[in-house]
C-alpha cells in the first residue's frame, strides 16, 4: 500500500504557478513632488497594476490597492493607491514594525542573478519607514538604514478613528539610486531588476495581505524572491 501511495502521489499532476508578472518602468518625463498623492503629470504616463488575493482563507476586507513605478536620473519612484474604509497606523519611529498596521510594502533585487538578498521598504499609512537588507528571505537587518529616501502619504479618512467610515490612502517613496549601488549601477534603459509590491490591510484579527506577484506560498508570506516580478526600465513614459 505505501509503495501505491507513493506512485500515486508521484503520478499526481503539479500545481501550476501563476506566471511571474513584467512592468515598464518608465522614464519619468517631469519633476514628481513627493507629498503622497500621486498628481504630478509625469504619473500619467505610468502604468497601474492593481494587486490579487492569493489566500482566500484570510478574513479581512479585499481591499482595492494600485501601484505605479516610474524613475529618472536620482530616484526609484514608487507609488500606491489604498482603498481603505478604516485607516490605522499606530507606528511611529523610523523601524518600527510598521507592517502590523495598514501599510505596503517595496521589495526589490537589483541582482536578479542572485535570490539570497534583497531590500524591503515597509511603509504604513502616516508615512514611518520600515527599511531593511533581506537574506534568505529569513534575516532582516534593519539596522541598514537607506540614505536620502523621500516618502510621504496622503489619507482620505480620519487616522485611527475607527467609529467613522474612511476612503482610503496614497502613498510616494522616492528611493536614490546611491541605496542599491553594491549590488548593482544605476539602470539604463533594458535594465532588468525583480521586484514585489505588497499590502499589509486591516487589524488582527481581521487582515489580509494584497500583492502584484504571488508569492506561491501556502500561508500569507510576501518574503519569497524567486518569485519577484520583472521591473524593465524603459526610455520614456510616451
Amino acid at each position: 500500500m505505501r509503495s501505491l501511495a507513493i506512485c500515486l502521489l508521484l503520478a499526481a499532476p503539479l500545481v501550476a504557478q501563476p506566471p511571474i508578472p513584467r512592468y515598464e518602468v518608465k522614464r519619468a518625463t517631469g519633476r514628481i513632488v513627493v507629498d503622497g498623492k500621486l498628481d504630478d503629470k509625469a504619473w500619467a504616463g505610468a502604468p497601474a497594476v492593481e494587486f490579487i488575493f492569493p489566500w482566500e482563507f484570510q478574513t479581512g476586507a479585499k481591499q482595492k490597492t494600485t501601484a505605479k513605478l516610474l524613475w529618472d536620473d536620482e530616484y526609484l519612484y514608487v507609488g500606491y493607491e489604498c482603498e481603505d474604509a478604516d485607516i490605522v497606523a499606530l507606528r511611529t519611529e523610523r523601524d518600527d514594525p510598521t507592517y502590523l498596521d495598514d501599510a505596503v510594502e517595496f521589495f526589490v533585487n537589483p541582482k536578479p542573478s542572485q535570490t539570497t538578498a534583497y531590500f524591503g521598504l515597509e511603509m504604513n499609512a502616516r508615512g514611518v519607514l520600515y527599511d531593511y537588507l533581506m537574506v534568505d528571505a529569513r534575516y532582516a537587518f534593519k539596522r541598514f538604514n537607506m540614505q536620502g529616501v523621500l516618502l510621504a502619504t496622503f489619507i482620505r479618512g480620519t487616522l485611527n478613528a475607527r467609529g467613522d467610515k474612511d476612503e482610503g490612502w496614497s502613498l510616494e517613496v522616492a528611493i536614490p539610486w546611491v541605496n542599491f549601488e553594491e549590488f548593482a549601477k544605476r539602470p539604463t534603459a533594458g535594465t532588468v531588476w525583480t521586484a514585489n509590491l505588497n499590502r499589509w490591510d486591516g487589524v488582527e484579527p481581521n487582515r489580509r495581505l494584497s500583492m502584484w506577484s504571488h508569492s506561491g506560498q501556502a500561508q500569507p508570506n510576501p518574503h519569497a524572491p524567486a518569485r519577484f516580478g520583472q521591473l524593465v526600465f524603459v526610455q520614456d513614459a510616451k
